[in-house]
């Protein structure tokens, strides 16, 4: 069994620093070193005042210390390192972008009135929980040791339980509809014969060469994973027919 040394210099590049920045935000806010309303996305401040910075702190803020920031937090290390050790295994720089695409895309609906929100930490999470359940749609997942279902419905019942537990829906929703958007885009028109318009740009790949960005040589790689038939033409095997389960009670229980 690793120590948590060990663990955490086993994650991924892209989901390790993103996490990291994740709980430093909340621990430094804890502290009271910064105020939040310097970082949220003000929209009126950006365009404005030109505080350009609003447009990228406003994601790492997932809330301060509680169950649900505990949850975001472990959905980071679940979500995310699974699709950046599997699917996007060694692409680091496809990885990144679809990160940088789910901000760039939140940004452009949280235009909308109704869909406006101070932080867009949460729904760039979902977004991620969203991809992952459709690159791993057979996986098992039980939800609090009552429900067992697929893993293509866990953003939906992730969902359910938000409106059980009374919180805001229109993050998930908004991370339910950029997920969608990225893989559409990426996986699906191309699978019905058209072009990938949205191909990692060569910045990002030179950004992530100049990073030194490597994959973790003592990490472990998932060696199959479960893909309905729909999703075919990746490079990794399909239609496995032996799931890998998990749970989530320790993400709800106390």
């Amino acid at each position: 069994m690793s120590s948590p040394a060990e663990f955490y210099k086993s994650l991924p590049p892209i989901t390790k620093a993103y996490g990291t920045i994740c709980l430093m935000t909340t621990v430094a806010s804890h502290l009271g070193l910064y105020r939040l309303e310097n970082i949220a996305l003000i929209h009126e401040l950006v365009f404005s005042e030109f505080q350009v910075w609003r447009l990228l702190t406003n994601f790492f803020f997932l809330g301060n210390f509680s169950m649900n920031f505990g949850i975001r937090l472990l959905m980071i290390a679940r979500y995310g390192v699974q699709l950046e050790q599997g699917p996007f295994q060694r692409r680091t720089a496809d990885f990144l972008w679809m990160m940088i695409f789910g901000a760039i895309s939140l940004l452009a609906l949280s235009i909308v009135p109704i869909l406006r929100g101070a932080f867009l930490g949460i729904s760039l999470v979902f977004m991620l929980l969203y991809i992952w359940s459709r690159e791993f749609p057979n996986a098992q997942v039980n939800i609090y040791g009552l429900v067992a279902l697929k893993a293509f419905y866990l953003p939906w019942a992730m969902l359910a339980l938000d409106v059980i537990f009374g919180s805001p829906l229109v993050p998930d929703l908004m991370g339910i509809i950029a997920g969608h958007l990225y893989y559409f885009l990426t996986v699906l028109h191309p699978l019905a014969g058209g072009m990938n318009i949205i191909s990692t740009p060569r910045l990002v790949h030179k950004l992530v060469a100049r990073a030194r960005f490597e994959y973790p040589t003592n990490a472990r790689v998932p060696q199959e994973r479960t893909t309905g038939v729909a999703f075919t033409g990746r490079s990794y095997r399909l239609n496995s027919s032996t799931g890998r389960g998990f749970s989530l009670r320790r993400f709800w229980s106390s």
